[in-house]
């Protein structure tokens, strides 16, 4: 915890830069953590033209290196350039369609519940420290149903994790088809002691509508959703997988831990069927087998959610979540049928 304290107070080179497009000048400011990836993204939120159409000429001599590399051991501050690439219309897309996700093309999962020291290079990256901060600051919370004194928190994903999103988004199947089985019977037995945030890799738009068609959001059943969380918390790592660059997107619970000071890795537990989605909290994820295929027998005979239930309530009455392995979850459960 030392480290990461010390990297938060060490002040940054600030690389200013300059580029012309489309035949004005702009200014874009780096810091030397951040990596060709920012400065990709930087350059899509002033000129609206995605990362893989910008051809960017005299920034570096040859091609542009890969996306993980710093900006610090590239550029010099005061460095210009010239952008070349047309923007992205303002049709309505999901935005998952339109922005920079490597996630999307890199099927890879990744788990660092048993490689501590990989956790420990995310957590103490002083990029990934400010990213933190930054959609700290950024995130404001639309509180669905008022938080409940003294309860856990349940940190949920939605894609394949609750409901199997292709036949969903494709309208093959109805809503209610779509959901894993005991979707709602899950929520309801977890409720009394957890307080439930939603949190997925999409956008808001697209994710409310999924909530209500599931009747998670604005039901009668006997239970709240509190707060919901998009893709737009969510912020880009960079590490190696068997000695190759590895880019993912990740959910970092700080975020969630710096406006709710009452929960802390001592009392929530994320669900999530991507293990590396808890790269910077790899100790507080559990990760449950991926829901798809819906409409087949195997799925509909799904009782992960079942399971799940019946660990959650059974590991309220541990004080410190940090004492338990989630990854050893059906392991323990076992135990407990058996004893």
């Amino acid at each position: 915890m030392a480290t990461v304290l010390e990297d938060e107070i060490i002040p940054e080179m600030k690389i200013p830069l300059t580029f012309k497009w489309s035949g004005r000048e702009y200014k874009v400011d780096l810091l030397g953590s951040d990596r060709v990836y920012d400065l990709k993204t930087s350059l899509m939120s002033l000129t609206k033209v995605p990362p893989e159409r910008q051809k960017i000429l005299g920034l570096v001599k040859g091609k542009l290196p890969p996306d993980q590399e710093r900006i610090a051991d590239l550029l010099i501050a005061g460095k210009s350039f010239t952008l070349i690439g047309t923007p992205e219309g303002d049709e309505i897309k999901d935005p998952s369609k339109l922005e920079f996700l490597p996630d999307v093309v890199n099927d890879l999962d990744v788990d660092f519940t048993d490689n501590p020291a990989a956790a420990a290079t995310y957590k103490n990256d002083q990029r990934n420290i400010r990213k933190v901060k930054e959609a700290t600051e950024k995130l404001q919370i639309n509180i669905i149903h008022p938080l409940r004194d003294g309860k856990r928190l349940l940190v949920l994903d939605i894609d394949y994790t609750i409901l199997d999103t292709k036949p969903l988004t494709s309208g093959s199947l109805p809503p209610a088809e779509c959901a894993r089985p005991g979707l709602h019977e899950f929520l309801e037995a977890i409720y009394p002691h957890y307080d439930i945030c939603i949190w997925s890799q999409t956008s808001w738009i697209w994710l409310e509508a999924k909530l209500v068609e599931l009747g998670m959001v604005g039901s009668t059943r006997n239970y709240q959703v509190l707060f919901v969380l998009d893709k737009t918390c969510m912020f880009t790592v960079f590490t190696e997988r068997n000695g190759q660059p590895y880019a993912h997107h990740v959910k970092a619970l700080q975020i969630i831990w710096n406006h709710f000071p009452q929960f802390s890795a001592k009392n929530t537990i994320h669900v999530d069927d991507l293990s590396r989605n808890f790269a910077l909290n790899p100790n507080e994820g559990l990760k449950i087998h991926a829901f798809k295929n819906a409409h087949s027998e195997q799925a509909q005979a799904d009782r992960e959610l079942h399971k799940l239930s019946r660990y959650m309530v059974h590991i309220v009455a541990i004080e410190d979540f940090r004492t338990l392995r989630h990854k050893a979850w059906k392991h323990e459960l076992r135990r407990l049928t058996q004893s």
